[in-house]
C-alpha cells in the first residue's frame, strides 16, 4: 500500500478570492498624503486629446490646472470644516481634507496654449488640442511635369 498525499483544492480557490482589487490594501491607489487618487481616462482622436478625471464632490474652484513646459499638473485641495453655533458644545468633531495631484507629460503634438477644461457631474474634462502640423492630412496626388 502506498501513501498518497491528498491535495485540497479549496485553499487555492479561497486564496484567489482575495486577489481582487477589493482586497488590495497596497499603496498603489493612494497619494503621498494617503488620500485616494481619482481615476483618469485619456482618449485621443485626430484633433485632440481628452482627459477625464473622476472627482465627485468637488467644485470647479477646487481644482488647479498648471502647465509647466510640457508637464500638465491637475491638483485639488479641499478642506471642509463644520461650524458650530455659539453656545454649542461638541464631544467629537471631524474635519474633512481631500487633496490630490496628478501630472502628465504632454506629447510634442499637443498645443498647450489652447487647453480648455470644464467640470460637470463629478467629472473634470480637459481638452488638449493637437497642433495643426500634427493633424492627419488626406493623401495628395502630385502631378508629374
Amino acid at each position: 500500500m502506498s501513501l498518497v498525499r491528498f491535495q485540497n483544492q479549496l485553499p487555492s480557490m479561497f486564496d484567489r478570492f482575495f486577489e481582487g482589487d477589493l482586497f488590495d490594501w497596497s499603496n498603489r491607489n493612494f497619494s503621498l498624503t494617503n488620500t485616494t487618487l481619482p481615476s483618469v481616462n485619456i482618449k485621443e482622436n485626430a484633433d485632440e486629446f481628452k482627459v477625464e478625471v473622476a472627482a465627485p464632490g468637488f467644485d470647479k474652484g477646487d481644482f488647479k490646472l498648471e502647465l509647466n513646459h510640457d508637464l500638465l499638473t491637475i491638483s485639488s485641495e479641499k478642506k471642509v470644516e463644520h461650524e458650530t453655533k455659539e453656545g454649542e458644545l461638541f464631544t467629537k468633531r471631524e474635519f474633512s481634507y481631500q487633496s490630490f495631484s496628478r501630472s502628465f507629460t504632454l506629447p510634442n503634438t499637443a498645443d498647450g496654449e489652447r487647453i480648455e477644461a470644464n467640470y460637470e457631474n463629478g467629472i473634470l474634462r480637459i481638452s488638449i488640442p493637437k497642433k495643426e502640423a500634427a493633424k492627419p492630412r488626406p493623401a495628395r496626388t502630385i502631378e508629374i511635369q
